[in-house]
């Protein structure tokens, strides 16, 4: 005689397959949305706003060292430095817009096309660049600076330092501060750089401790695909006198001040 499988029994066994499968599909639903997350991320990094950190000094009084802040990669197009570990998909840039005089841009250094630095736009495409005495010319045409109140900072050791502030104003009228506490620095006095085609010209604005287009085997003339971005405003800015895990500490360490200012 055949047996019957009690009616309970079989609800009990159907009602686990559909937990089962409710489970199954519940994980899927998760790594799907985890999967999606971090292609939209790619994707934003890759064609809108992609955040950097400031690690030196190079560009006080402009950027502080633990600013964070979002670079736009719309803003000069595209280049396969644009992309996720610089994947050579294609060459030169697609949708190029150029820099202007006195952006602020992200670019990959020129020597080893890895590494990423920040400075400021000063020299285009067939001008010529000098430093006399700590003032910046610009096709022999000296750029103004005015002297204003002495730029005060706390230094490595914890020290309370103070050095010469100036506001500098390109041709084009953009103005900004810049540091340069003496005019008898290894950079103070240059050469003339004549800045070829398809390349920029880029100074830090901390101009006695910036390594930058002057230095032409450090870093000299920056073509024009390893732009990756201009920087846009800062959204963090710590002072890095607490640890990650140090989470009480954030509200004392965090720059208030700084927290989404556009960068100038």
């Amino acid at each position: 005689m055949a047996k019957v499988k009690p009616a309970d029994a079989a609800d009990q066994s159907d009602g686990q397959k559909k937990r089962k499968k409710k489970k199954s599909s519940g994980w899927w639903d998760t790594i799907r949305t985890v999967i999606y997350a971090v292609l939209a991320a790619v994707i934003l990094r890759t064609v809108a706003l992609e955040p950097f950190n400031i690690p030196s000094g190079s560009m006080i009084p402009t950027l502080m060292v633990g600013d964070y802040l979002f670079v736009s990669k719309y803003s000069y197009g595209y280049s396969k430095y644009s992309l996720p570990w610089s994947l050579p998909l294609f060459s030169g840039r697609i949708l190029g817009g150029e820099p202007e005089r006195g952006d602020v841009a992200v670019f990959k250094l020129p020597r080893d096309n890895e590494t990423d630095y920040i400075k400021r736009i000063v020299g285009l495409p067939g001008d010529r660049i000098q430093v006399k005495e700590g003032v910046l010319y610009i096709n022999e045409q000296v750029v103004e600076r005015q002297r204003i109140e002495d730029f005060a900072y706390i230094d490595k050791y914890g020290h309370s330092r103070t050095t010469d502030q100036y506001r500098e104003t390109l041709p084009s009228g953009v103005s900004y501060n810049t540091l340069d506490s003496t005019s008898l620095g290894s950079l103070d006095n240059t050469q003339v750089y004549t800045v070829p085609p398809e390349h920029y010209f880029a100074m830090g604005d901390n101009r006695d401790n910036s390594l930058d287009s002057r230095v032409l085997s450090g870093v000299g003339f920056i073509p024009y695909e390893n732009l990756v971005g201009r920087a846009e405003f800062i959204f963090f800015s710590t002072n890095g006198t607490a640890e990650m895990w140090e989470i009480w500490k954030w509200g004392k360490t965090t720059r208030g001040e700084r927290l989404f200012t556009g960068v100038n």
